[in-house]
Formats: C-alpha cells, structure tokens, sequence
C-alpha cells in the first residue's frame, strides 16, 4: 500500500479525530501526525519507516477477506512482538498503536477467556491492547460499549517469569548443537577433489616400496647399534602438599539488616485460579532488565508474587498500590505459580496458646507518601546491606520475624527483644521501619505483627 493509502486509511479513522482534535489541520503523513499527537516523542527515520509499516499491519490484520491461518500467523506474531515492547514502536506510543487498536477491539471483544489468556491465547495483545485504551499517555476517547472490557479473575494462564539463567544456558547449547551439526555436515558431504584422489592413488602405489625401505633401515640400525646401558630409574618426585582452600566466610551476626527490604508496586493482582485463599500479584521491585524470577509488563521489570490475602483484603484494594516488599527469599512454587518475593501485612499477634485460625483482621504496610519502587527499606540502626538470597537452612527470615511489630503509634518497626537470638546482641528498644522518606506504617493496627 503506497504512502498516500495510509494517509487516505488515516483520515477515515474517527477516533483519531475524537481522540486528537489537534490534529485537524495537520497533514495526515503518518509520521507527523504521531508528532503532533505525542510532541514530547521523537521519532528517528527508523521509528517513521516502522510506523508505516505498522499501519500496513493494521489494516490486514484479522481481515474478513483472509483465512484463518494466515489471520493466527498474523496474531501470534503481533503477540510475540508485544511480549517484550509496551508499545508497537518499543516504548515510543504512535499513530500505528491507535490504528491497529481500532482494528483490534471489535475483534478481541468477541474472543473467549481462551483465546485471551489461555497457555495458547494471545496474552500480550490483550495486555497491550487495554493499556493503549487506558492509559492517560493515549488518552483515547473510546466510548463504554466499545471498550474491550479486560477481567483480571478470568485469565486461564499465568505464563512463567522468563529464567535469564536457564535461557541464556539453552541458548547456549542450542548453538553448540549447530556448530556440532555444521561440522558434521562438512564432514560426510565435502567433496573431494580430482588431485587429492589423484595423490591418494599415488600414495596407495608407493606403500609397499616404503614399508620396505623402512624395514631395511630398521634391521641396519640394529646391527650397527651398541647394546644399550640400563636406564637408571629417575627418584619419584614428592608430592607437593596443596594449597589450602581459603576457609569460609563466616557468617555475619544475625540482623533485620539482612533481609532485603523495598518498597514494591502492585501493578495488578488477580484470585490464584488454583486456591482460594491466594491472590497472584505483579509487581515491581526496581529490578533491572535481566534480573533472575523477573518479566515484563507494561514497561516495568516486575516479578510474580503469590500472597495468602484472598479473604482478609478486597481484591481492589490490592490494585495499583504501594507496598513493603522482602525481595531475597528463595523464590517458591505456590499451587503452580512461583512466587519471587513477599508483601508485609500486619494482623493481630496471637496470645499465647492462641490457634491462628488466619482470620484478620489484616492490614498492608505502608510506605511513606512518594516513595518510589525499589527504594530501599530498613529499621533504624540496623543499617547494612542484605544478602543476595537468604539461605533457608539459617533461618534469617523465621528468626528476625518475630520481632517485625507496630508501635502504638501505628509505625511498623523491630524490637529486638522478642527476638531469642538476640537477647544477648547489646541491642536494645524499638526501631522503626522507614525509607530515605519517612517511616512505613500501617492504617489501625497497634501492638500487632507483621509477616
């Protein structure tokens, strides 16, 4: 489709022109409409090339007119494409993103949970495809009946958190297995040529004359040779002792310190579709792209986190909001889904002999207003870096627990005296859980525990 198709194909999509009323009187090239639209984006050579070809994209895909193959190869591509990329254009919003949604919708809107979020369905796509009808960076004016309306509790697949690691080591060995290949196919079909058959023939004719040549010099040889001396046997070497190994780091006394503590964002949270009492949450740590246990969404790094709340909080309150997050526990397997980190809750501490029958109340902990994810949490004056991932058989996590509270004030803290282990430590009185900040609290509970 020529350059002037897409402009004539642009001009007729009504919401742009609901969505964008600055755009009017603005030439309809592809390119200079998405400037127009986003002012703040610029847009390489590259970026303009590739939104055209985005909109030649929309404009064929899931068409009446084509089969259903080639419509499922059109999608799964478009899907793989988004599996990695918040927007068409990477994290660039455009023109392509609005076009292929107003080809899209009307098509999502009539798929099942299957074909949505099923281990088969088009995930990305659905995620995309709300975010561009949803987010105020696009700020479509989409009408309620033409909304694709997304629900967190019917999704049917939870795809894994992508493990960099086992990646990297299949990639890995999926080119050793080429190469291996590549050699072995050089090796049975090489072909020879006429003068290295030509010399194998010369060299098969000349191997009798050489054989006996050198039984002839071999037989003058011993003739003409002394009788060999005894060889004196040379002293066995001793053995050099090894090096020692370098003894290992001792471990460090235990702290709170230790644990890895962030504020986190809870970007979304849907019902465990396999128990009850969970909900699966996707969060945000401040991670990098790469880290071990994490994937995409949306444009943020975030891990998959499991949490017993489903019955003690309501499901909305779960919903875009902050959080206190421990970040180092050994990720774990909860009814199928792995869960990479933990949320802080607070709910009543028990008295003695007391069953918990986990019936709350329970209430989050709170960061200080504008605390940002992947900022840094710790109790005052137990300052110190945590380790990398806490190692369960020492127990760092069970024992420090015990002392996670709320102050009468509300404010999460440590007291170091509930602690057995630290009895003896010279530490003494409540320490406050905060950020750079300010202090992390919680909305009622006093006196209570937090896990």
């Amino acid at each position: 489709m020529a350059s002037t198709g897409l402009e004539h194909d642009l001009a007729k999509l009504s919401l742009i022109r609901e969505s964008y009323p600055q755009v009017k009187d603005a030439e309809s090239d592809p390119a200079k409409l998405s400037s127009t639209i986003f002012p703040s984006i610029e847009y390489s050579s590259t970026d303009k090339t590739e939104i055209e070809q985005w909109l030649i994209t929309s404009s064929h895909i899931a068409s009446p007119s084509e089969n259903s193959a080639k419509t499922t190869e059109r999608l799964s591509s478009l899907n793989t494409h988004l599996s990695a990329r918040t927007c068409l254009l990477g994290s660039k919003p455009s023109v392509a993103d609005v076009a292929m949604y107003a080809r899209l919708a009307p098509v999502v809107k009539g798929w099942d949970a299957e074909q949505r979020t099923g281990e088969h369905g088009y995930h990305h796509i659905v995620r995309w495809l709300d975010f561009v009808q949803s987010a105020p960076l696009f700020g479509l004016k989409v009408a309620d009946a033409e909304r694709v309306d997304v629900e967190p509790d019917k999704v049917v697949f939870y795809p894994k958190p992508i493990d960099q690691k086992a990646e990297k080591e299949r990639k890995k060995k999926e080119k050793a297995l080429a190469a291996a290949g590549a050699d072995t196919a050089a090796a049975a079909g090489g072909t020879v040529t006429k003068a290295a058959g030509q010399n194998t023939q010369d060299a098969a004719k000349d191997a009798p004359k050489k054989q006996e040549k050198k039984k002839d010099m071999s037989e003058t040889a011993a003739a003409a040779a002394p009788a060999e001396a005894p060889t004196e046997k040379k002293p066995k070497k001793e053995k050099q002792p090894k090096p020692q190994k370098n003894p290992p780091a001792a471990d460090k006394p235990l702290s709170p310190a230790l644990i890895d503590l962030r504020v986190a964002h809870i970007l979304k949270a849907v019902k465990h579709p396999e128990a009850d009492s969970l909900y699966v949450s996707t969060v945000a740590c401040g991670d990098p792209p790469g880290t071990e246990h994490t994937s995409e969404y949306e444009g943020h790094v975030v891990r998959t986190v499991c949490s017993g709340l489903n019955g003690l909080i309501p499901l909305e309150q779960m919903q875009n909001r902050k959080i206190v997050a421990v970040c180092n526990l050994k990720p774990v397997k909860m009814r199928g889904i792995q869960s990479a980190a933990m949320v802080l809750a607070a709910s009543p501490r028990l008295a003695e002999g007391e069953e918990d029958k986990h019936a709350g109340p329970v209430e989050l902990v709170d960061p200080p207003e504008g605390a940002q994810a992947g900022e840094r949490v710790y109790f005052e004056g137990w300052e110190g870096e945590p380790e990398a991932v806490l190692n369960p058989k020492k127990k760092v996590w069970e024992n420090c627990q015990v002392g996670f509270c709320t102050t009468g004030g509300r404010e999460a803290a440590f007291d170091p005296g509930l602690v057995e282990q630290l009895k003896e430590s010279g530490k003494t009185g409540v320490a406050l859980l905060r950020t750079k900040g300010g202090v992390c609290t919680v909305p009622t509970l006093t006196g209570a525990t937090i896990r």
